[in-house]
């Protein structure tokens, strides 16, 4: 079970404007320490947490933060519109766009997913796979 995953920033405060305007919305919650964010995603009352906790920090080792060739985390929302509004609230807090929500041929008839930049060039995918919903082909 993965624990937590870690992006770097070296804008804390920047980072923390994008981020918080999508994982908030997804239900996480926002803890900060020593000047780090750590976003604690929601548990259900009676249950563990199964979900890893999302770190964004300064670089330990004191160099500047840099994005990872191929690494990516995605944040699965409720619906296809949440999909939608939380992309453009990422992009209006500072992300930019690596691919507007939509269906994409590579994979299953109900994956719908947009893609994003943080403002340090992590990453970052959300994504809906709701069977309920409309799929690609329908």
């Amino acid at each position: 079970m993965i624990a937590y995953v870690t992006v770097g920033a070296d804008d804390i405060a920047r980072a923390e404007r994008f981020y918080s305007a999508f994982l908030t919305a997804l239900g996480y919650r926002l803890e900060e320490y020593h000047g780090d964010l750590s976003y604690i995603p929601p548990v259900q009352p009676g249950q563990s947490q199964v979900s890893p906790d999302f770190y964004v920090k300064s670089p330990f080792n004191g160099g500047p933060a840099t994005a990872g060739n191929g690494a990516m985390v995605a944040f699965e929302a409720r619906s296809q519109s949440q999909v939608r509004d939380l992309h453009a609230a990422a992009l209006a807090a500072g992300g930019s766009d690596e691919g507007q929500p939509g269906f994409r041929a590579s994979y299953g008839s109900h994956f719908y997913v947009g893609y994003l930049r943080d403002p340090h060039g992590n990453k970052i995918a959300l994504f809906c796979s709701n069977p309920d919903e409309p799929g690609r082909d329908g």
